[in-house]
């Protein structure tokens, strides 16, 4: 028999779901705004946390206009007391909760000879921590509601050597690889999915504004020659978040233009000659 394949607003019907640093910055669409817009689109109730209650509010403000339902949740992820005050008011809120978006980041620069302490310490406390904490509290949440989706969102760093030397950076994306594939062991009779998205050189609010030969060199590094946005990851965190991906878990998805499946020598004539292409 062919199962069912729902409609766009039933696709994650009655599910709840988390996003954190699920503000925006600016014009440009953040990978946490995004995820929680298209969840919200596909039909779920989303808690749209953030540390700023007025970027937080704005992609709130976004799901309503589209006829969506979401609550805004301000706070710093890296606080234990924090993750568990989310989780409990995603429950008061909604009653239950489905799928968690570990999207919540900041960047960290420099190589184990020159790194900034600090900039370590931030860079594992919002990365990665702040996942673990988010975690240990929607765990027993989603079992029970029966089970659940949990998708970390990673990057392509976490897995090779970026264009920019950023250790403290990489080191906790690569973190969240390992979290993602221990806890897929550890929780997977509970009926929870862990996953992560490793997103490659997407343009988006997380970057900023970058000069245009950078954005042309990393749009041709990859194999499509095409320049991502938060919503590829997004529409990527829809289908993991869905009963289409129930006997998904435990993987690292890269979205990145197939960059992975290339190496250097393979993309030079894009790089070198790219109006050519």
């Amino acid at each position: 028999m062919v199962p069912h394949i729902p409609e766009s607003k039933d696709r994650l019907k009655s599910k709840v779901a988390i996003v954190t640093g699920a503000g925006t910055r600016g014009e440009l669409a953040g990978i946490g705004q995004a995820s929680a817009i298209l969840l919200a689109e596909h039909g779920s109730q989303v808690l749209v946390a953030d540390m700023d209650g007025e970027r937080g509010q704005k992609t709130v403000d976004t799901i309503a206009a589209m006829g969506g339902e979401a609550t805004l949740f301000v706070g710093d992820m890296t606080s234990r007391d924090v993750c568990r005050a989310m989780v409990e008011k995603c429950q008061d809120r909604y009653g239950a909760l489905h799928i968690l978006v570990n999207n919540v980041g900041v960047f960290g620069a420099g190589m184990v000879t020159d790194f900034d302490e600090e900039v370590w310490n931030r860079a594992l406390d919002v990365n990665l921590k702040s996942a673990v904490l988010a975690c240990s509290f929607a765990v027993p949440a989603m079992a029970a509601a029966g089970g659940g989706s949990i998708i970390n969102i990673s990057s392509i760093d976490g897995m090779r050597a970026g264009s920019i030397r950023n250790i403290p950076y990489a080191v906790a994306k690569g973190g969240l690889i390992a979290l993602t594939t221990n806890m897929a062991v550890h929780h997977g009779r509970q009926n929870i999915r862990v996953n992560a998205i490793a997103p490659g050189h997407i343009y988006g609010a997380f970057v900023g504004n970058m000069p245009p030969v950078r954005r042309e060199l990393r749009k041709n590094a990859s194999p499509l020659g095409s320049e991502g946005t938060a919503w590829d990851v997004a529409w990527a965190v829809v289908f993991l978040a869905s009963d289409e991906a129930r006997w998904i878990s435990g993987i690292v998805l890269p979205v990145d233009a197939g960059l992975f499946a290339a190496t250097p020598l393979s993309v030079l004539d894009y790089l070198l000659a790219p109006a050519e292409q």
